[in-house]
């Protein structure tokens, strides 16, 4: 058996394919993006069809261009955004666009299903509170709204799920994204038919439940054509990305914490014993009898992205004479503004806001900007509000009891040297920086080679593979002095809430 190790991300712009090899060195890697789609106010949208054609297409030129034989790939193994809800029939045709995790439109359905069952009976069952975001309200969604499509569905998938289902043609649905359907019993790790006959979803749309590091089945030989995998390659079923990426940071012991950077932002705290709060996610880790207390916002590395687009126009037209990528350009006008911003706070809330205050009405603010202020106070103010979403879940998930002494940062914003710096001062929590860009592929990788014997036990894998690439200490002269505008912060969503629910 070979000793190469195969993940996918099938992430929010794009999925990134990686090979790594058992230390945890990355020999080759590739994206390939598709489209989110909008069509109307509070709908966010994918074709899993064009993370499947993204998923091919990455893998054929990466093995080609890197001159790798299939044949060494030991396993394959694959992370996914949250709460999907892909509808196929019998023949496993999609039949529908999926919402994806920012997507609002079911709030609605939320509040009646919320009402007739009752929300902490719910939450009693599922550790988590009944929110639009969620599988379970795009699932009902359907059957309100689609009627004809939603009596051809056989069975409904999450992300990572379709990709190992395009790959092996085994349905599967892993424990840690059990917890987006509000049918799972969080504690038994098992779906509740009584939960299932009380929200109206059929049992049947739920496939069996398996450990994340499972090998669900081996690439079939249409599957090969398409990617250039070889056939009999064993895939396991993967997990939710936040998990994966919080494995491939090396949270894997108790207390210890993810800081996620991607397109969203948030942390995951990991947990030997069943801790649930209203305000956050719980959910399974991907390691075997581990939970994770999460976080989850929208505004993550997502805000820099957006501000890249609409306003680094500039930036982007010198990018190559003055030899820096615009984003780079952004972090240095921001890191010549004082921290605090000068009093300019940015509210994150850019597809309404998930946890803690779940508020698809939310919206994104810049306040206290007047005529001397700068780009620069702009983009800094942008992440310190990332940062100040961060610490108002860490001060929930604190209040439940959690011990959180260190962060684990992973994802493009932690590439930032002053975003890592800010988050770590406006926390107060120190944060060591692992291979940031790799690690939510090597924890899926990891899953892969639990799963198929290269590794021992995860206690081996994260070993060989979690390498610590920096240490950043909280300046805690600064911490105080942001306390001011974190004030501020809560203070501006709790005054204009009303205004964003009525507009």
């Amino acid at each position: 058996m070979g000793q190469l190790l195969l993940g996918i991300d099938i992430g929010t712009s794009a999925c990134k394919i990686a090979v790594f090899e058992k230390n945890g060195s990355v020999i080759a890697s590739g994206t390939g993006e598709y489209p989110v789609y909008y069509p109307q106010p509070g709908w966010a949208e994918q074709n899993p069809d064009e993370w499947w054609k993204a998923v091919c297409g990455t893998i054929r030129s990466l093995l080609k261009m890197n001159h790798i034989d299939a044949a060494d790939i030991a396993g394959v193994g694959i992370d996914g955004q949250s709460w999907s809800a892909i509808p196929i029939d019998k023949e496993g045709n999609v039949l529908a666009n999926t919402p994806i995790w920012m997507d609002t439109r079911a709030q609605d359905i939320c509040d009646r299903i919320n009402s007739e069952i009752g929300e902490e009976n719910i939450f009693a069952l599922t550790g988590n509170s009944l929110q639009p975001s969620y599988t379970t309200a795009k699932i009902l969604w359907y059957k309100e709204h689609l009627p004809e499509m939603y009596k051809k569905i056989d069975k409904i998938l999450q992300s990572n799920a379709f990709i190992a289902y395009r790959l092996t043609d085994v349905l599967s649905h892993d424990l840690s994204q059990g917890y987006g359907v509000h049918c799972f019993d969080m504690r038994n790790g098992c779906w509740n038919d009584d939960m299932c006959e009380k929200m109206g979803i059929p049992r049947s749309f739920l496939p069996e439940l398996v450990p994340c590091h499972q090998v669900v089945g081996t690439v079939t030989p249409g599957a090969a054509q398409e990617t250039g995998l070889a056939v009999g390659t064993p895939v396991v079923a993967g997990g939710l990305d936040a998990a994966c990426g919080t494995l491939g940071a090396g949270v894997i012991h108790v207390g210890e914490t993810q800081e996620q950077g991607g397109q969203a932002g948030g942390m995951s705290i990991c947990m030997e014993e069943y801790v649930a709060d209203p305000r956050l996610i719980m959910g399974a880790h991907v390691v075997p009898g581990q939970w994770l207390l999460q976080g989850g916002t929208v505004g993550g590395g997502g805000v820099m992205r957006w501000f890249e687009k609409e306003f680094a126009d500039y930036e982007r037209e010198i990018a190559e004479r003055v030899g820096k990528p615009s984003l780079v350009q952004l972090n240095e006008i921001a890191e010549s503004v004082s921290p605090g911003s000068d009093g300019v706070v940015f509210l994150p809330y850019m597809a309404g806001e998930r946890s803690p205050i779940w508020d698809p009405n939310a919206k994104g603010v810049y306040y206290g900007l007047d005529f001397n202020k700068t780009k620069g106070h702009m983009v800094r103010a942008a992440m310190e509000g990332v940062a100040f979403s961060l610490k108002h879940n860490l001060d929930i998930a604190e209040d439940t009891g959690a011990k959180v002494e260190e962060l684990r940062a992973m994802g493009g914003s932690a590439n930032s040297l002053l975003w890592t710096q800010i988050k770590s001062d406006i926390t107060g929590k120190p944060i060591v920086v692992p291979s940031s860009d790799t690690a939510t592929t090597l924890g899926a990788v990891i899953l892969a080679g639990v799963g198929v014997g290269v590794y021992k036990d995860f206690e081996e894998a994260v070993q060989l593979t979690v390498k610590v690439t920096r240490r950043h200490e909280p300046d805690m002269e600064k911490h105080r002095l942001y306390r001011k505008n974190y004030e501020t912060y809560l203070e501006l969503y709790e005054s204009l809430k009303g205004l964003m629910k009525k507009i």
